[in-house]
């Protein structure tokens, strides 16, 4: 698991609707099929979860995927991507 990757953080705003739950699942599973999504969760307490990208090039591109995610687009949680230097 060694290598670059990048920590996406999805914290929930206070307008938060479940409506995005389902079209965010789908946009993470479409990662999944590209083979950029190693792991992704919520919080236990609910105030937003979690994913890791693999296989991306930069930061840059790395952002550039997140910008599409439905949490962004409909702008129901500020979403942070940081590199990660796993080992």
């Amino acid at each position: 698991m060694a290598g670059k990757h990048f920590l996406v953080l999805a914290m929930r705003k206070p307008g938060f609707s479940d409506a995005v739950v389902q079209p965010h699942r789908d946009f993470l599973a479409e990662l999944r099929g590209q083979g950029k999504l190693l792991l992704t969760g919520g919080f236990a307490d609910g105030t937003g979860g979690a994913y890791i990208l693999a296989h991306v090039d930069s930061l840059e591109a790395a952002k550039a995927l997140v910008a599409r995610d439905p949490l962004v687009l409909q702008d129901a949680s500020t979403l942070t991507v940081y590199e990660w230097n796993t080992h």
